[in-house]
């Protein structure tokens, strides 16, 4: 599998959006999607696939590959660690407002998800 190829389990969700300061805006009222959180837990789930897959035998030759530092590659990667429940939220624009892409690259998850999502409410 190349890392072009698509996998069956992807999702098209049609929505009518205009970019303004970095987040993505659909009408007035709407979520506001944060394009980057929504890239961070992309190509960490992405990243992760492709060590999953055998792709990259490790998070150094996905680093060589996109540019970025091995440690940048686990960082990301740690975003397939979020509740479920936490990554919708952010994929319906619903997270919490003082939450930023770079304090969660800069900052450790927890593991377990009832504290993820105590974390998460001191954002809110």
């Amino acid at each position: 599998m190349s890392v072009t190829e698509s996998t069956d389990q992807s999702t098209f969700v049609p929505l009518n959006l205009k970019r303004r300061a970095g987040r993505l805006i659909a009408d007035s009222g709407a979520p506001v999607h944060d394009v980057n959180i929504l890239n961070v837990v992309g190509r960490g789930f992405f990243w992760q696939e492709l060590l999953d897959t055998g792709v990259y035998a490790s998070g150094s030759d996905i680093a060589k590959v996109e540019g970025v530092t091995p440690s940048t590659v686990n960082r990301l990667v740690r975003m397939g660690l979020l509740a479920p429940d936490l990554i919708e939220e952010l994929m319906a624009g619903k997270q919490p407002r003082r939450l930023t892409a770079h304090w969660l690259i800069r900052n450790r998850i927890p593991s377990l998800w009832s504290e993820q999502r105590a974390l998460f409410d001191q954002f809110r």
